[in-house]
């Protein structure tokens, strides 16, 4: 059995952001990632603006930037009759961009092999126990690992969390789908939110050649929406979605003994509003700054007390923006009167836009 200090499942953002922040600071520290990287995975691709401090952190900022990306300047909101309301976003070092999660996810995961992590894809965790010493036993495949701290990072659906008889039963409320395809001409630099009868539609380019295109709706209207997109967009019937379920589920506590759940894990955020790279980024520094503090022998309720309110002041004021995401498409007519109202107040949208990417 080999002994760690830290295993982190899920080698996402947040698991990769926790493992060499962890490494970092000289814990023997171990990634079981299910996948093999690079994956791509369903999201909007966008890299809030908040971001960029926690990428500076950990000594990627500039590695980002120099991924192929979109340097995104706006947001255009268009509502079910085609009326539209377009916001500026911030530019310069504070600039929103939208980057392939194949790329950025894999940056992220060499990053934490790179400062010490020993990390392992496409290994699936089947059994987690604790020890009579009060240690983490995670068997994957045919090898048991040991740890004295155990990350949960392994998303909505997290196996951690559905072992240890944490996760709440789910709803199919409803279902996203998400591609990449050629970047249609004179699209821009920007992003669209767009409201329809049985949903929305996010779209953003992800580089000079491709837009990266969701679809968000209840399940019987889900291939309604997928025909609007065929038509819109000129892509043949068959093109290849990914899709992702649920994109609503009840909080878990963060923190428990010896166990932290981050990003997705602990809470589910809209995918395509641009803060859930953020929460994955953020709740990743708390873990493992929590993380070390137990493994040094500070008090042992400190950590857990601290990380529980961190994690609640990191979403505090924001989680508005993913209830009205949810509303878009429980009740699209209502988002559009939004967007048609700020035709006229146009500091709705802006306020909105500016939360978002604050």
């Amino acid at each position: 059995m080999k002994p760690f200090d830290i295993a982190v499942v899920g080698g996402g953002p947040a698991g990769s952001t926790c493992a060499a922040c962890c490494a970092s600071a000289g814990l023997r520290t171990l990634v079981l990632e299910r996948e093999r990287f690079p994956r791509e995975k369903v999201c909007g691709d966008c890299i809030n603006p908040a971001c960029w401090p926690v990428l500076k952190r950990l000594s990627l900022s500039q590695r980002v930037r120099a991924l192929p990306h979109a340097e995104l300047e706006a947001v255009e909101f268009i509502a079910i009759d085609g009326q539209s309301v377009h916001v500026d976003l911030p530019s310069g070092d504070e600039s929103e961009i939208a980057v392939k999660r194949s790329l950025f996810d894999n940056l992220l995961f060499a990053r934490a092999r790179e400062v010490g992590s020993e990390v392992r894809d496409a290994t699936t965790v089947t059994a987690i126990e604790k020890t009579s010493s009060g240690k983490w036993r995670i068997t994957a495949g045919q090898t048991d690992f040991e740890a004295q701290v155990l990350i949960a990072a392994d998303g909505r659906n997290s196996t951690v969390a559905r072992i240890r008889n944490l996760l709440p039963r789910t709803q199919r409320e409803r279902i996203a789908l998400q591609t990449h395809i050629a970047m249609p001409p004179d699209f821009g630099n920007r992003v669209v939110l767009q409201f329809l009868e049985q949903g929305y539609s996010g779209q953003a380019p992800v580089n000079e050649n491709e837009l990266n295109v969701c679809l968000v709706a209840k399940p019987r209207d889900i291939e309604a929406l997928k025909d609007w997109a065929v038509k819109r967009f000129a892509v043949s019937r068959d093109h290849p979605w990914r899709t992702i379920t649920p994109l609503t589920r009840a909080p878990l506590s963060p923190a428990h003994e010896n166990l932290f759940l981050i990003g997705d894990a602990a809470r589910v955020v809209e995918p395509f509003t641009g803060e859930g790279i953020y929460y994955a980024l953020r709740s990743g520094e708390l873990a493992a700054n929590a993380a070390v503090k137990t493994v040094r022998g500070q008090s042992r309720k400190t950590p857990f007390r601290d990380f529980n309110r961190e994690h609640a002041a990191m979403y505090h004021g924001r989680l508005w923006i993913n209830r009205m995401a949810r509303a878009a498409v429980l009740s699209p007519r209502i988002a559009s009167y939004l967007v048609q109202a700020a035709r006229f107040q146009p500091s709705i949208l802006r306020s909105l836009t500016a939360k978002i990417v604050r």
